[in-house]
């Protein structure tokens, strides 16, 4: 390996040594500053003259052992916090997927060796040594020979812990490049483990450990922000959030004449943000030319995350190859043969990019209104490599096609990527199966479908011939010769559904129940739980002396709430008791995995029962929206032909936690709540995405809402969430990990950090918005008196 500071190699002809074919410029992806000092430029061939290597016309074999043409490889991994072992092997086996399919460059995620979200297991130097012997074993591997691979792992530099790439060659580390942008937002907290390199387009030596040393026979590689310069192309990485920052290096590295950039994420799935990361990526390479290679994590790696795959690689504004956002492969390898000519081609023609890169950091002439600006295409560190990714004789190689990035509905979605993560969580956590409380409603009937789902995807995988699906639910149903082929058959086996009757339940919610569990499959039980009720309201009469009951039946407040919460809890009890042993009572090994089914715009405001059935192993619908759910419900009665959601969607939601009038449901949420689910979506991206406390969001809903509310009714509306969501506020804290889906989650573990202890009187807030509420009635009032 040679290490030049600002000089990019060219052609290259046998035995690797650099010339130019003009004396002029430096050649694929050079910096057009001439050659490294001491480098003479050979003098001019004739193109008529006879090559001494191949005896071929000159000019015929210059263009053969060129190559223009270059196949590079992306990968979505599902990879696993700490499963060095599985990580490892699936590190390897997209490797070896992009040799057989031609690659000469191999890219994948972020944090690839230990997984990404190891959060505070990066500070263990366990951690750091077990990432390491992972590099060796790959270094060691025939596996990585004759392909330049880019993996993610943490590096501890001058006792400075760094989220980095290392990129390898044949047993030789070309470059260590650290991470520059850390994402510290939403669920990321890079910044609490890892400390961003700082020294734009600088390097320095790296030592070794000696694990290292003894395979590579090196002793320092360079670590910092460069490049590196192949024989056919120059190739420059960056890290997941620097794609997102407002001044992304891939725009001052394609100034500086790399035609290949590089991502490497571990961004996870948010719904409608696909959008967002394609429109990045082709952005990037139509204003700036190039190719674009995006590697992203997939899967559940071990909490409430589900990261997203779309790996991805495009060229000069277009896609070309396009993974796929959810699935249940652990490992998917893209593949794209381009041509760098059209690279070339395509810069050539914009003018702005070629003035603003052939010029040094020069001052520009200010215009009128404007200051000067500097131009800032000062030179990357360049790692040469002797190395290309094109073949000698490519012209007959078939270029790859622009494809149409193809999105999902919202609806779809949820379809799809919280039954993957439930899927990663019950095979990793090598339980039997699932228990959900089915209580007719849209909710638990949305919980329901989404492991329907699942059972779906793991048919259509099976059937694809995917082996290590096909070995994890035949562990998953204790049987090695099992082979799901009807999703309905396969949900009877990992879901039991239960619906828990009380004297406060109607028929219609019951028989909702029955023929959604009927039509998935699922093994349904029904029970009534007023015993266990009526025992534990008899322990309180008991001590006390006194029998509460409910508001319709002349009883207090107090009385009707405690007696609902009695109902709730028991529920959660008896779910938890049937989840262990309901496969115990059936000869069967094992136990479920109990399934919350609270959306986020009940947790948002706190309106559910503190160790009710919201309260339960995971819930895979707690970061979604009602609005959200009700499409996704209506979409699964379409696609999986399930009539008895019809019936779901047009009932009212009801908890059937207070005595029946005249045997019909007396009690909906939206009225408990006294609010509607639209109305919970709007206050939930206020306060979080848009940063609204109370007076903000009452100054903003004034204009929003002004055709259908007064200003006293806007500001009664933001009072009355803001008093419920602070006295409600504790119950976040013990809330169910739940699927990361929507950007306004009240997730109090990981994503949304706030207070639980407030002041709900909200004094000088609410005095804020009164004050302006009277102003504007007043000045309503003195209107109205000119009219008159």
């Amino acid at each position: 390996m040679i290490y030049y500071p600002d000089v990019s190699s060219s052609c290259v002809i046998a035995g690797g040594n650099t010339m130019s074919l003009c004396p002029f410029v430096d050649g694929p992806g050079g910096t057009g500053r001439g050659n490294p000092e001491g480098h003479k430029t050979p003098p001019p061939v004739s193109l008529g003259q006879r090559d001494p290597l191949s005896g071929r016309p000159f000019a015929q074999a210059t263009a053969a052992r060129m190559g223009r043409k270059v196949t590079v490889a992306t990968c979505a991994l599902n990879q696993w916090a700490l499963d060095f072992e599985g990580n490892l092997q699936r590190i390897l086996k997209s490797i070896e997927i992009a040799k057989h399919k031609g690659a000469r460059y191999r890219l994948g995620p972020e944090l690839e060796i230990c997984g990404y979200g190891c959060w505070d297991h990066y500070y263990e130097s366990d951690t750091l040594l077990h990432s390491l012997q992972v590099l060796a074993a790959l270094l060691e591997s025939p596996v990585t020979q004759d392909i330049i691979c880019d993996v993610g792992m943490p590096i501890m530099h001058r006792n400075v812990r760094y989220n980095c790439r290392v990129i390898f060659l044949n047993r030789k580390i070309l470059l260590i490049r650290p991470k520059m942008a850390l994402a510290n937002e939403g669920n990321y907290r890079e910044l609490r483990w890892f400390t961003p390199w700082s020294r734009s387009r600088q390097t320095e030596d790296y030592f070794l450990p000696r694990m290292i040393q003894d395979l590579t026979k090196q002793e320092t590689v360079p670590f910092g922000d460069a490049v590196l310069s192949t024989r056919d192309t120059c190739i420059g990485s960056e890290v997941c959030e620097e794609l997102w920052t407002p001044r992304s290096p891939h725009v001052d590295m394609g100034l500086d004449g790399v035609e290949i950039f590089t991502n490497a994420s571990g961004s996870h799935h948010v719904l409608r943000k696909a959008h967002a990361r394609v429109d990045l990526v082709t952005m990037a390479t139509t204003k700036n030319g190039g190719i674009y290679l995006l590697a992203n994590q997939k899967g559940c790696d071990g909490d409430r995350l589900y990261y997203d795959g779309c790996a991805l690689i495009a060229m000069n504004g277009s896609i070309f190859a396009q993974g796929s956002q959810f699935s249940l492969d652990d490992v998917e390898v893209l593949t794209a043969t381009l041509d760098l000519e059209d690279v070339r081609s395509y810069r050539a023609e914009i003018s702005s990019r070629n003035l603003a890169s052939s010029q040094g950091p020069v001052r520009v002439p200010a215009l009128r209104g404007c200051p000067s600006q500097a131009s800032k295409v000062s030179p990357y560190p360049r790692v040469k490599v002797d190395f290309a990714l094109s073949c000698h004789e490519d012209l007959l190689e078939p270029l790859s096609e622009p494809v149409e990035w193809k999105y999902h509905s919202p609806a779809e979605e949820i379809s799809l990527g919280p039954a993957c993560w439930l899927w990663d969580f019950l095979r990793r956590s090598q339980q039997a199966g699932f228990f959900l409380p089915l209580s007719g409603g849209v909710d638990s009937g949305a919980t329901a479908c989404l492991v329907y789902s699942m059972c779906h995807q793991v048919c259509e995988a099976v059937k694809h011939g995917n082996q290590e699906v096909l070995a994890d639910v035949r562990t998953i149903v204790n049987q090695t010769s099992y082979t799901p082929q009807d999703p309905r058959e396969l949900c009877g086996r990992v879901l039991t559904t239960c619906y828990m009757a009380s004297e406060n339940s109607s028929q219609e919610t019951c028989s909702r129940a029955g023929d959604l569990a009927q039509q998935i499959g699922s093994r349904h039980i029904g029970l009534n739980i007023d015993p266990a009720v009526k025992a534990v309201m008899g322990i309180f009469s008991l001590v006390t002396g006194k029998s509460p009951v409910f508001a319709a039946h002349g009883g207090s407040s107090r009385e009707s709430l405690a007696l609902q919460n009695v109902q709730a809890r028991v529920r959660m009890v008896i779910a938890y008791l049937f989840a262990q042993l309901s496969l115990w009572s059936r000869g069967a090994p094992g136990r479920l995995l109990v399934l919350g089914s609270a959306n986020v715009d009940e947790s948002l405001l706190g309106y559910l029962t503190k160790y009710d059935c919201s309260s339960a192993d995971v819930n895979p619908i707690g970061g979604i929206s009602k609005t959200d759910l009700r499409a996704f419900v209506q979409l699964c009665m379409e696609r999986f032909e399930l009539p008895a959601l019809q019936s779901i969607l047009v009932a009212p939601a009801t908890a059937e936690l207070e005595p029946l009038a005249h045997g019909r449901v007396s009690q909906t949420d939206e009225e408990d709540m006294g609010v509607t689910y639209a109305e919970l979506s709007v206050y939930g991206r206020l306060q979080k995405i848009a940063k609204m406390g109370p007076y903000s969001m009452f100054c903003k809903l004034l204009y929003m809402w002004k055709d259908v509310c007064t200003p006293r009714q806007v500001a009664d509306k933001v009072k009355r969430f803001f008093s419920k969501y602070s006295m409600n506020r504790h119950k976040m804290t013990t809330l169910t990990p739940a699927y990361h889906a929507e950007s306004y989650s009240p997730d109090d573990n990981r994503f949304d950090l706030r207070p639980f202890l407030y002041n709900t009187r909200w004094p000088w807030q609410f005095r804020c918005i009164e004050t302006q509420v009277l102003q504007l009635e007043r000045r309503q009032r003195q209107d109205l008196d000119g009219v008159d």
